[in-house]
C-alpha cells in the first residue's frame, strides 16, 4: 500500500506542478489575496474528482477518444492556452495595471470560483493528466493498493494547490510595484505560448 500511495502521490505531483492556466491563476490570486482557501480547495477537489473518474476506468474510453481525435484535442488545447496567454499579455501592458489588481481584490467568491472552474474544466490538458495518465497507471493496482494510489494522487493535489496559493503570499511585498506585475504577466504569457507551440507541434498542425 505504501508503494502504491507514493506512486500516486509523486505521479500526481509531477503532472500538476507543470505551470498552466489553472496554476497561474491560483498563483496570481494567492498574491492578490481574497478567497485563497476556497480557491485552493476547489482546484484540489476538482482534480480529485477527475482522478477518481480516471481510476474508475473511464480512462479506457478516453484513450480511444484521444487516439482518434488527438490532433484536434492538441489543437484545441493550444488555442485555449494561446487565448489565456494573450489575456495576460494585454494585462501586462495596461497603463492602469494596479487599478486592475485592486479591482480583482473586490471580486466575489462566486466570480473567483467561476473563473477557476472555466480554467479547470475547459482545459483539455487537465483531462489528459488526471483521467487518462493517472487513470491508466492506476490499472496496475488492485483493491487496497488502488485505493492507496488514488489517495496519494489526490493528496498531491491538495498539497500542491495550498502551497501554491499560500506560498504566493510571500511575494506580496515585491508585487506592490506595477513593474513586478508586468513581469509576472509577461512570464505567464510566455509559458502559455511555449506550451501552446509544443502542443501544436505534437498535433502536427505545423
Amino acid at each position: 500500500m505504501v508503494i502504491a500511495f507514493l506512486t500516486g502521490f509523486f505521479l500526481g505531483l509531477s503532472l500538476i506542478v507543470a505551470i498552466g492556466a489553472q496554476n497561474s491563476f491560483v498563483f496570481r490570486q494567492g498574491i492578490i489575496g481574497p478567497h485563497v482557501f476556497y480557491l485552493a480547495l476547489f482546484c484540489a477537489l476538482s482534480d480529485t474528482l477527475l482522478i477518481i473518474f480516471g481510476v474508475a476506468g473511464i480512462s479506457f474510453f478516453l484513450n480511444n477518444f484521444v487516439t482518434q481525435f488527438s490532433n484536434w484535442l492538441f489543437g484545441f488545447s493550444a488555442l485555449w492556452l494561446l487565448g489565456y496567454g494573450i489575456l495576460r499579455l494585454k494585462a501586462a501592458f495596461k497603463a492602469n495595471i494596479m487599478l486592475e489588481i485592486e479591482a480583482s481584490k473586490s471580486k466575489g467568491l462566486l466570480s473567483t470560483i467561476s473563473i477557476a472552474a472555466i480554467l479547470t474544466f475547459a482545459n483539455p490538458h487537465v483531462y489528459l493528466d488526471t483521467m487518462i495518465l493517472i487513470g491508466s497507471v492506476s490499472q496496475q493496482f488492485n483493491g487496497e493498493d488502488k485505493l492507496a494510489f488514488t489517495l496519494g494522487a489526490s493528496i498531491a493535489s491538495f498539497v500542491f494547490f495550498f502551497i501554491l496559493a499560500y506560498g504566493a503570499k510571500l511575494l506580496e511585498p515585491v508585487m506592490r510595484r506595477p513593474s513586478s506585475w508586468r513581469v509576472l504577466d509577461c512570464l505567464i504569457a510566455f509559458i502559455m505560448f511555449t506550451i501552446a507551440f509544443k502542443l501544436v507541434s505534437i498535433g502536427n498542425w505545423l
